[in-house]
């Protein structure tokens, strides 16, 4: 007689009464009254973001970023960063999200959210094309008088100054012309993810080669990230990406980049 109250409760609890409801997003709250999404991007990784001189916004994830604010009956406001200070903006509520080639990686993920990967890459160098058999290997690279540039602030920056310990780090505060540093011999090489190497070596063709890009030195994972403590939010960003990547959108909007 005593257990038939709990099991009363238990049925009631299946069908969902007394259930709490849903959390509520304020960011898709937010969203939806403004009807703008605010996307952080730094501007300056192609193919996956770039910002021209004019202004105008280019790159994989910024057509992603403005077909999720279709999506959510929006649209994208497109918020400049620097490698430096994404993850403070996203944290300080800045932009709703931060897209264009942001690594999943554990600091990061202690005071953000990431969504669920959409790309796998990896550290790979890029040279000038009549060099690239000189810098296979990280012990090729870390040798006393090769010089490595880097865009502080990142990813490069970070496993540039772990790894390499006898070479040369040269900073180059902007990754946008960074590559430029090695055409004019300015510096030898730099490591980056495969992706930006692959598109950097079609727009310098027979000047900059992509060293090993389908055996990167690392294995990781580019994602977008979401503001921590709100769950409702980035599960609906998990929903539309799973999407985009399974109708076809991921790969008509990267056709034109990737070819």
């Amino acid at each position: 007689m005593r257990r038939l109250p709990i099991v009363l409760l238990l049925a009631m609890l299946v069908a969902g009464c007394g259930s709490p409801a849903a959390p509520g997003s304020p960011t898709l709250d937010r969203v939806a009254s403004s009807h703008v999404l605010r996307v952080c991007s730094t501007g300056d990784y192609r193919p996956l973001t770039a910002l021209a001189a004019d202004g105008t916004w280019s790159g994989i994830d910024v057509d992603m970023a403005r077909d999720l604010a279709a999506e959510l009956g929006a649209r994208a406001e497109l918020v400049r960063t620097t490698w430096a200070t994404l993850l403070d903006d996203v944290v300080a509520g800045r932009c709703d999200i931060a897209v264009g080639g942001v690594s999943v990686t554990p600091d990061r993920a202690e005071r953000a959210v990431f969504t669920e990967p959409y790309l796998r890459d990896g550290k790979t160098p890029i040279a000038r094309c009549p060099d690239v058999a000189r810098y296979g290997t990280v012990a090729d690279i870390d040798r006393p008088g090769v010089r490595v540039v880097v865009n502080p602030g990142g990813t490069n920056e970070r496993f540039a100054r772990e790894t390499f310990t006898r070479a040369t780090i040269v900073d180059h505060p902007d990754n946008s012309t960074i590559f430029d540093e090695i055409v004019a011999g300015r510096a030898d090489l730099m490591v980056t993810d495969a992706i930006e190497t692959r598109w950097q070596a079609a727009q310098n063709p027979g000047v900059l080669c992509a060293v090993h890009p389908d055996a990167p030195f690392t294995a990781s994972e580019k994602a977008y990230l979401t503001p921590a403590g709100d769950p409702s939010f980035t599960e609906r960003v998990n929903t539309w990406l799973r999407g985009a990547r399974t109708d076809g959108t991921w790969d008509r909007l990267a056709r034109p980049w990737l070819g």
